[in-house]
């Protein structure tokens, strides 16, 4: 894989960036998952499963997508049951990423 040094997205490639949180991947928290596309962990907010794109941006292909949503179903019914996903990406808005949120739980779902 290559990445520009700013990290900037190259027309048929996907980039890290090295001040990005999500892309160093830390392991802060618990992980519950990780492959070549996403890797599944622990938010360190709000303590919910949380799915993350290996790649920065916030629009992964459609594919990448279906698998990260099923991955974080699968870690989501083990871990919390009844879940909801949420996509929206509040406090790091550049890199795609989802939790899955207890029902009637946060944000009143």
């Amino acid at each position: 894989m290559t990445t520009s040094g700013s990290g900037v997205h190259v027309p048929g490639q996907f980039v890290r960036v090295e001040s990005c949180d999500l892309c160093r991947a830390a392991k802060i928290t618990p992980w519950y998952h990780e492959d070549e596309i996403c890797w599944i962990a622990e938010c360190e907010i709000c303590e919910t499963p949380m799915v993350v794109w290996r790649f920065h941006g916030t629009e992964p292909p459609a594919d990448h997508l279906r698998h990260m949503q099923a991955k974080l179903r699968e870690v989501a019914a083990e871990r919390v049951g009844e879940f909801w996903v949420d996509d929206h990406m509040r406090n790091i808005p550049d890199h795609f990423h989802a939790h899955a949120r207890p029902k009637g739980g946060f944000f009143g779902r």
